[in-house]
């Protein structure tokens, strides 16, 4: 089992908690992640690129000139691939970049994240999210009494109101709940920030 120290928001430790092996010390699987990492960022593409094939681009109807005696090459259509303002041939067409893997993959992928955050002593616990206040200056003080910098993710277990707004306008802040935590906003991350309901939600999805 692995400790780790469990502070307040003024950056004073509260007591250790005891982190499962079996989420945050796992042998880390390159693939598995790198695979979850991909499947996130593809489902993010629109995939709505689009050209026209010859069938779909306006004109064209008559034949340019006869089939013979002009001593021109021969020619059906002027939207032909061959010509200016023609047809496109085998070009892009709307699709979608998302694909699928199984639950166990993406419950190691997410392990090996946090395990990565935890060996590289990238993981902060504080006992709670609650702020006075949803002033950013508040948060400020927060991120300096915690010595936190970079980009920075958020773990809540509840809505954590106050410091969802205090840091809307933070652009190296992101705040999620316990239950949307995933590969490529851990990895994103320079510090994981999590409360210590956060850890236990997420130890018990992950068991």
């Amino acid at each position: 089992m692995t400790k780790i120290s469990v502070k307040n928001l003024n950056g004073e430790k509260v007591h250790d908690l005891t982190l499962k092996d079996g989420v945050w010390n796992i042998e880390v699987n390159n693939d598995a992640l790198k695979k979850m990492i991909r499947l996130q960022l593809d489902a993010t593409r629109q995939g709505t690129r689009k050209t026209k094939n010859r069938s779909e681009v306006s004109g064209g109807g008559r034949k340019p000139w006869k089939q013979k005696g002009t001593g021109r090459a021969r020619q059906g259509s002027i939207r032909a691939t061959q010509w200016r303002g023609g047809g496109i041939p085998f070009g892009v067409n709307p699709r979608d970049y998302s694909f699928k893997i199984n639950k166990k993959e993406r419950v190691l992928a997410i392990k090996s994240a946090l395990t990565l955050k935890n060996v590289a002593k990238e993981l902060v616990v504080v006992d709670n999210f609650n702020l006075e206040s949803n002033k950013t200056k508040d948060v400020l003080k927060m991120l300096k009494s915690l010595n936190l910098d970079n980009k920075i993710l958020f773990v809540t277990s509840d809505d954590a109101e106050n410091l969802y707004l205090a840091t809307r306008n933070l652009p190296n802040v992101l705040v999620i709940y316990a239950d949307e935590v995933n590969c490529y906003d851990v990895i994103n991350a320079d510090i994981l920030v999590c409360d210590e309901e956060a850890i236990k939600k997420i130890e018990e999805v992950l068991k």
